[in-house]
């Protein structure tokens, strides 16, 4: 289980979990035709992950050029398991990438961020 590697698609991002690494990043557009099925496994072992590591440093890194309603249920539910590992004593630092001129996604990384309450959260514009 060490690396999660999907290759980004026309519906679907590219994602990235290191797990050894603790480095973990989701780039591109992402509006799956079945997000479940996308999203599901991955997104179990990032749980189980999160449950067993202690004291630890962990990055997280979104780089959304597009996402759809349900993508962004799945963006909530990652925040919340991330700053729950952060809560119990593990670093996390969270970056929200997204283009300069993209106003938008600006926003929604600004909205995302402002719920945590215990990982570390930047907004960086590329």
């Amino acid at each position: 289980m060490s690396i999660i590697h999907i290759e980004a698609t026309e519906r679907s991002p590219e994602l990235h979990f290191d797990f050894d690494a603790n480095e973990f990043y989701l780039r591109g557009e992402s509006y799956p035709e079945d997000i479940k099925e996308f999203y599901g496994s991955p997104i179990t072992q990032l749980q189980d992950h999160l449950g067993a590591i202690e004291n630890a440093a962990l990055q997280f890194t979104f780089h959304f050029l597009y996402f759809n309603s349900s993508t962004a249920k799945i963006i909530m539910g990652l925040f919340d398991l991330l700053d729950a590992a952060a809560a119990r004593g593990n670093r996390v630092d969270i970056t929200w990438a997204f283009e300069k001129d993209d106003d938008n996604l600006e926003e929604l990384g600004e909205e995302f961020g402002e719920d945590l309450k215990h990982a570390s959260f930047k907004l960086v514009a590329r």
